[in-house]
This record gives C-alpha cells, sequence and structure tokens, in this order.
C-alpha cells in the first residue's frame, strides 16, 4: 500500500518531528497534494521543499489548531491527518489552560473537523511521557503496549498528551458525513533526536556554559531508549500506508503503539555524551548532588513557584517529575508497531549518531560566540 494520489495534511509541519516527517512524505509518496498546517510557517522552509515536491502540490495553512475555520479548510478533501502539533513543556512555563487549549482541545476540533470533512485517517502523535514513569520511579526495561504499570501523571504536558491520545483513540469507528468511518491510532515515540532537537542543543549550551563539560543529570543506571528522528517520522508513514488496507485497519484502530529503534539504551545524560563527546565535550562523572537532594530541592523550588506565582513569573530549572523521568529506567519495545504495520527502523545507530553530531558541530561555532 501507498499514498500515492492522496491528500495529507500535516498538522506542526514546522516542527523538529513534522518537518522531517513532510520531507519523508515528499521524498517517498506521489501524494496528490501535502497540506501543511502550522501556527507559523517560514518561507525558507516552502523554499527548501522545491527540490523534494516533485508534482505534488505544497499547500499552506498557517494559524491556530484552534481556529475551526482553518482546520475546516486544512481538512477538506483530505484522506489522511498526521496530527504532530503539540506543545511541549516540561519544566512549567506554559499555563496550563494553553497546554489543555492545543494540546487537548485543539485534537478534540480537529477529530470533529475530520469528521465533517470525511476524513478517513487519523494519526495522532503521542508521547513516551503518557506512560510514565509515576512518581515512585519504577521502572519499566524493555515493556510493551501490555506491560501493567500504574501511572500517576502530575506534569500539565503529560496529561493534556494522556488526554488527546484518549479522544484521539475514542474517535476510532465514528461514522463519517459520506458512511465511512474514521480510523485511528496514536504513536507513542520515545525521546526524539536528531538534526534539528532542540533539547539536544540546550544540553550543549549547558555545557560550554560549564567549560565544555555536559552537566549529569540523570543515573547511569536509568537508561531509556531514545529513537531518532527519521525512524519516527519513517513509523508515521508505513501507519498511514497501512490504515489504507481493510485488515490491518481492523487491527490498529483505536491502538497506540511505541515507537523506539536500534538505539542502544543509555541514560539521558550519557546519551547526550554520546553525541557530543565527539565535538570534545566531557561528562561529569556524578551528579553534583545525591538524587534525595536533588529531589527535596526540586519540591522547594516548585513550592517557591506556587507562591510566588502572583507575584512573579518564576519557572524552576528542574521539578520532581522531569527528575524522576531523567532517573527512571524506561524503555519500550516496537514488536507490536512492526507486527501489525510493519515498522522497521531505516537509519542505525551509527548513521543516527553521526548525522546528530554533524548537525550539532555544525551550529557549535555560532553557539560558542
Amino acid at each position: 500500500m501507498t499514498l500515492s494520489g492522496d491528500v495529507c495534511v500535516v498538522t506542526g509541519a514546522c516542527g523538529f518531528l513534522g518537518e522531517k516527517l513532510v520531507r519523508l512524505l515528499l521524498e517517498e509518496e506521489k501524494l496528490s497534494e501535502i497540506r501543511l498546517l502550522d501556527r507559523n510557517i517560514q518561507s525558507e522552509l516552502i523554499q527548501s521543499l522545491d527540490d523534494c515536491k516533485g508534482e505534488t502540490k505544497v499547500s499552506v495553512f498557517e494559524g491556530d489548531i484552534r481556529d475551526c475555520e482553518l482546520l475546516r479548510r486544512a481538512c477538506k478533501g483530505a484522506a489522511l491527518v498526521f496530527h504532530t502539533a503539540s506543545l511541549i513543556d516540561v519544566i512549567g512555563a506554559v499555563e496550563y489552560s494553553e497546554l489543555y487549549g492545543v494540546n487537548v482541545k485543539g485534537t478534540q476540533l480537529l477529530l470533529e473537523t475530520c469528521i465533517q470533512e470525511n476524513v478517513a485517517s487519523f494519526i495522532y502523535t503521542s508521547s513516551i511521557e503518557v506512560a510514565g514513569p509515576n512518581p515512585h520511579g519504577d521502572p519499566i526495561i524493555d515493556g510493551d503496549e501490555y506491560t501493567p504499570y500504574s501511572s500517576c501523571l502530575k506534569f500539565s504536558y503529560s496529561k493534556t498528551k494522556q488526554e488527546a491520545e484518549q479522544l484521539c483513540l475514542q474517535a476510532n469507528g465514528e461514522l463519517l458525513r459520506n458512511g465511512g468511518h474514521l480510523a485511528t491510532c496514536a504513536l507513542r515515540p520515545m525521546y526524539i533526536y536528531g538534526p534539528g532537537c532542540r533539547f539536544t542543543l540546550g544540553h550543549m549550551r549547558d555545557g560550554i556554559r560549564n567549560g565544555n563539560v555536559l552537566l549529569r543529570t540523570s543515573r547511569r543506571e536509568a537508561k531509556v531508549n531514545p529513537v531518532y528522528v527519521g525512524n519516527a517520522a519513517l513509523a508515521h508513514i508505513q501507519a498511514g500506508r497501512a490504515l489504507k488496507d481493510s485488515q490491518k485497519r481492523a487491527v490498529m484502530g483505536g491502538n497506540f503503539y511505541y515507537i523506539s529503534d536500534d538505539t542502544p539504551p543509555v541514560s539521558y545524560s550519557d546519551f547526550y555524551y554520546a553525541v557530543l563527546s565527539p565535538l570534545g565535550f566531557g561528562i561529569q562523572e556524578r551528579p553534583i548532588l545525591p538524587f534525595p537532594l536533588l529531589y527535596l530541592l526540586s519540591f522547594l523550588m516548585e513550592l517557591l513557584h506556587v507562591v510566588l506565582r502572583p507575584f512573579l513569573k518564576f519557572t524552576p530549572p528542574l521539578n520532581r517529575q522531569l527528575l524522576t523521568m531523567l532517573n527512571t529506567p524506561f524503555s519500550f519495545s516496537y514488536q507490536k508497531a512492526h507486527r501489525d504495520f510493519g515498522y522497521s527502523p531505516r537509519y542505525d545507530w551509527e548513521e543516527a549518531r553521526k548525522c546528530t553530531s554533524d548537525w550539532l558541530a555544525s551550529v557549535l561555532p555560532t553557539e560558542r560566540q
């Protein structure tokens, strides 16, 4: 199955994952049209797509995901929506009302529009943070979609992503106006890395300020399995193709899938060292404070945030959920995605690491200024 001749919508098309997905769609599929929906669409991005778009029409829909008229125009006549748009906030810098408005309400409005405009398939980009880890830091090693886990999400970003995912999965099978039925699924990528990742760039900047020594914020034994952005984008396309097959559609509809690849399990801090060590960065041997003290410090900063909120905008650089996430073994297999829709990583660890390190090397001179 291919997406040849289809009209596809990509929300968050200018984001880290969205842009890679758009490029991969243009390179691999002979789409009739691809529609880019984002709050801010840069003209440089559109120009850069000229070399790979072929005969595919590239249309721009710039505006807010909560704009119903914008959504209606973007979805009219489309066969498939990739919903990657999201507000990402791991430190509590964004107000809950804004996170809820974009991540939850925006998803709800988009699903309602798909039903009204007879869009057959909907793929939602969820997050590993929907699964956890829980506040106790209970580990999961090589888990899957059936691994039992008691999760209690306290962070606003995680909660809004979980609610949006549920909206997506519950919409599976909804009756379209033309008599057909909507098929939905959600992909839960691990931590996504690669060229353009602002979180990796942020850690490099911290390392520069620390004399080219990366700060250790996670214990070595807290291993996770990040996924390369090219493989995460490929998983979306393979899921989209599979939803065109009636048998696979019946299997996939209403389900979520973990998306990882063959990146070796490693702690977050040691992952950053792996991609930045070729540029001459070192790493601290151990965290600056023991984990219990860091946890207490995080709690006190969260308390200070609540006290100062009426008078001053203060965003703690660390919170308990982020600290727990960074220090909990939490890894998942992609085998269900492989079985149900044929996902197999294309880029191996060595290639992914080299591409990431080369990109970091290209921006390093600017960051050092």
